[in-house]
């Protein structure tokens, strides 16, 4: 091994070793924790499963799914599989609870709430909204659940707040399906879209924020934005490259005899992109932490868009690009009903908050268990989910604690906020 790296490899080992103070207390702020939700179960019994289902969910366990929870407890995994998958205590309490805390703890006026789906790979059909759907894990077609999450980001931390279950239209006109899975009476189909502005109008008023976020599903539908914009909520959404754009700061063609003068026709926004003079493009540093600046450049324009083959609203269109290492680009199409004086910076910063939720998913996927459930119904899901949720938020909050006990092994020299850019 070479000199250098090996000096590199010694000190990345030194950072990796934790003081022993930053676990003191652990265990009795994560029953301090627990009892800060136990509104959400009915009896004690409840509440003890709850406490060892989060212990479980925060443990090392390869697998965090019912069977090996039950046996870390050195217990039977009945009354556990019993406690998610059909005891009934009704999970919206404690998610109340947990956008309370994260309101409380990380709360920032420019906050950005992130919305977006993920899904989880299952066989058969018989597992409560499963159907063949896009798979972005896979990246393709396949038999799986979705979930719609939320996530509050600010310059402090970022953590999903909360969660819907998509139910696909097929299960809608399936009765006999729908009673065996345990789904609520009275359940009808919504679009992801109606989940998301669900969730926005329950939560949006307690955690404070300038900016709504999301990738191109929910960007290419313009009914979505102009809800938003009726609601009076400023979004920056991703939309697809094929969306049709009319540049209003562009010379209209000539008017020859008559009629109304023509108007700049439409344009794909990546052949707008495509003709953008390389002097216009601003190049910003995103800075990432650990992995120090990313240089990107963004330009942005004042657009009309159309909807349902009409002439739709003006918004801003910003297109943020950046090289990969064969000298292409890879680029990257916004809309937002920001002013376009808006700075790019600003843009940028959102646009940054809107990854975030990938991080988040990430975090709870890989640390609370989020996709190792093993629960067929409407209730299991949705009351692991929920712990899952509750176990990263407790994670995150033992970061910061962490953060304000010995500062030096939480932060690297160089990082950043979580949506901060380069001046």
């Amino acid at each position: 091994m070479e000199r250098r790296f090996e000096v590199r490899y010694r000190e990345l080992m030194e950072d990796a070793k934790l003081r022993p103070e930053a676990f003191q207390r652990m265990l009795s702020r994560l029953d301090a924790f627990a009892a800060s939700f136990a509104m959400g179960w009915n009896t004690g019994a409840q509440q003890r499963h709850a406490r060892e289902y989060l212990a479980g969910l925060l443990s090392n366990l390869e697998r965090k799914s019912m069977e090996p929870i039950a046996y870390l407890h050195d217990q039977d995994r009945q009354p556990l599989q019993k406690f998610i998958g059909q005891a009934s205590w009704d999970h919206r309490p404690l998610v109340t609870e947990l956008v309370r805390q994260v309101g409380h703890e990380l709360a920032s006026a420019n906050g950005v709430l992130v919305f977006d789906p993920s899904a989880f790979p299952k066989r058969g059909r018989d597992s409560v909204g499963v159907a063949r759907q896009w798979c972005g894990r896979l990246g393709k077609k396949d038999n799986c659940q979705v979930g719609i999450y939320m996530a509050y980001v600010s310059e402090k931390e970022h953590a999903l707040v909360d969660f819907r279950l998509y139910l696909p239209k097929e299960w809608s006109r399936d009765r006999m399906r729908r009673q065996k899975c345990h789904v609520p009476k009275g359940t009808k189909f919504h679009t992801r879209q109606d989940l998301i502005l669900e969730m926005l109008q329950e939560h949006g008023p307690h955690l404070p924020h300038t900016w709504i976020a999301g990738d191109d599903e929910l960007g290419r539908s313009a009914e979505f934005r102009g809800k938003l914009r009726d609601w009076g909520e400023t979004y920056v959404l991703a939309v697809p490259s094929n969306t049709l754009v009319r540049d209003l700061d562009a010379e209209p063609p000539s008017h020859f005899g008559k009629g109304p003068p023509p108007k700049v026709p439409y344009t794909q926004a990546c052949n707008w992109a495509a003709s953008v003079p390389e002097a216009t493009w601003t190049e910003i540093d995103v800075r990432d932490g650990e992995k120090g600046p990313l240089p990107v450049q963004a330009v942005k324009v004042l657009v009309q868009t159309k909807k349902k083959n009409r002439n739709g609203p003006e918004e801003t269109l910003i297109v943020c690009r950046e090289q990969q290492r064969d000298g292409t680009w890879k680029q990257d199409y916004f809309l937002s009903d920001a002013p376009v004086s808006t700075p790019l910076k600003e843009f940028a910063r959102v646009i940054k908050a809107e990854h975030r939720i990938e991080e988040c998913l990430q975090r709870t996927k890989g640390e609370a268990g989020l996709a190792d459930y093993e629960v067929r119904t409407w209730e299991g899901w949705h009351h692991h989910q929920t712990l899952s949720l509750l176990a990263s938020w407790f994670l995150t909050r033992e970061k910061r604690h962490g953060e304000k006990i010995i500062p030096e092994y939480y932060r690297s020299p160089g990082s950043s906020d979580p949506c901060s850019v380069a001046a």
